[in-house]
């Protein structure tokens, strides 16, 4: 990726991961928003998976799987352009006033579409869970994007043997050791169906042993009263879709022709309220509420600032820089810090050392910042 990018962060959508975070950014030159994954390096981290999932990528391409759009490393991180910027799905559902089965079935029927695809040209993507479903745009009739390909395989004889993915949504033979196949997919996409319908996940356990044993036996329930109103069509569907045996589970195609995911029997009365309480409850770390901030001139310019509250707790120095003001330029960005004891924000100037730590950012440009992020755990609405 050349420096002509010159890419600035509007906000982060998704600000979680082990050696990653991703950015909603804004290439100046045209003005088309992108999502912006930075991958930290480490002594930790596995080159493999950034080469494998950037392998993947340029191999395959789908209406409703992300594309790569440029690739750029630094001294620290790489970096990669996807063409996605609407958000994660929690989020968009959170920000719904109203969700009903039939919504819930046209996001699967979705990500349907692009398993599908990549199992029909070998590609198995092995960790397929919410956070990894992204909408194409903020559009309220946006496309979903099936995203993170850094566990995807592409498959040579249609076996593989790799422990791997997410455990809450990894298929019971993975957890075994035992040779599995495309058809664990298959049964994330049933526990994604399943989250989507109630707001919790289907095996929940206090030990991990515990919640092993629990997936390895396929033992879930639909839990009254969560379920109650829930079509009896979902749930066959996610009975096909989480069948313990994969030879018996439904494939892509099998699934694709399910009356439910059709839209012949998904009802649309309204879920909503019971849905956005248990995912706020029981995925809240994942959950960012993004609100815009009135202007300031305390630097003698307008600014608003941006900040994160993580899980509640302020993280300082998280942010370093956003948006230029209307093509003014400045010799410094706009850093600022967390007073952990009340949560007050100041804003300061300094020299912006690293110009890639946060974006493709090129000393010397000043920005305006655009927006203020925070958890759902905090309740502090005071404005600076």
């Amino acid at each position: 990726m050349t420096l002509y990018w010159q890419i600035n962060i509007l906000f982060t959508f998704h600000f979680r991961g082990a050696f990653s975070e991703v950015y909603l950014v804004k290439e100046k030159k045209t003005g088309k928003n992108f999502a912006l994954k930075c991958v930290k390096k480490t002594a930790k981290m596995q080159d493999t998976n950034l080469e494998n999932e950037i392998a993947v990528l340029k191999r395959i391409k789908h209406d409703n799987i992300v594309s790569l759009e440029d690739f750029y490393e630094s001294q620290s991180h790489f970096y990669l352009v996807m063409q996605v910027s609407g958000g994660e799905l929690f989020d968009r559902i959170l920000d719904r006033g109203t969700y009903t089965e039939k919504d819930a079935s046209v996001v699967i029927r979705q990500v349907l579409e692009a398993v599908n695809y990549l199992h029909q040209n070998g590609i198995v993507h092995r960790d397929l869970k919410p956070e990894n479903l992204l909408y194409y745009s903020s559009e309220e009739n946006s496309k979903i994007m099936v995203s993170d390909f850094g566990l995807s395989k592409i498959e040579e004889n249609g076996i593989m043997s790799t422990a791997c993915g997410t455990l809450g949504y990894v298929a019971p033979e993975v957890l075994t050791q035992k040779p599995y196949s495309k058809a664990v997919d298959c049964w994330s996409v049933g526990v994604i169906t399943y989250i989507l319908l109630c707001g919790y996940p289907p095996f929940y356990e206090e030990t991990e042993s515990r919640l092993f044993s629990k997936i390895m036996k396929a033992e879930y329930e639909f839990d009254s009263p969560f379920w109650d109103d829930i079509s009896e069509s979902a749930k066959d569907f996610i009975r096909n879709m989480m069948q313990k045996n994969p030879k018996m589970r439904f494939t892509c195609d099998q699934a694709l022709r399910h009356p439910w995911i059709a839209g012949m029997t998904a009802r649309t009365h309204n879920i909503y309220r019971s849905v956005s309480v248990q995912i706020q409850k029981n995925f809240a770390k994942s959950k960012w509420r993004v609100r815009k901030y009135r202007s300031t001139n305390k630097l003698g310019e307008k600014f608003c600032f941006l900040f994160c509250l993580f899980l509640g707790k302020p993280k300082k120095n998280c942010a370093h820089c956003c948006l230029p003001d209307n093509g003014q330029e400045w010799p410094v960005a706009v850093g600022l810090d967390l007073d952990s004891k009340s949560h007050r924000v100041k804003i300061t100037c300094r020299c912006h050392l690293d110009p890639i730590m946060f974006g493709i950012i090129i000393i010397g440009f000043g920005f305006s910042i655009k927006y203020a992020i925070e958890t759902g755990n905090d309740n502090n609405n005071n404005e600076e």
